[in-house]
């Protein structure tokens, strides 16, 4: 099962949506958005370690689709 996270910013060019998840990788500078650059690169290395997986649809029209998704739980 996947859950979904969307919004209608400013989208995430292609060539950039793998960059985003590298730690402390900013796309902009941090005058014009805050943050550290290092959350998605927590999810992402979180979802590994616990045998899922996340990514983004995006472009700069429409604003982003973030998912993550993990396995089922194993039966007892």
């Amino acid at each position: 099962m996947r859950l979904w996270v969307e919004d209608n910013g400013i989208g995430i060019a292609s060539e950039n949506h793998n960059r985003i998840f590298g730690g402390f990788e900013r796309l902009h500078a941090e005058e014009t958005y805050l943050g550290t650059g290092i959350g998605l690169a927590i999810l992402r290395r979180a979802l590994e370690r616990m045998r899922g997986q996340t990514n983004v649809e995006s472009d700069l029209v429409t604003g982003s689709r973030f998912w993550l998704e993990l396995p089922a739980p194993a039966e007892f």
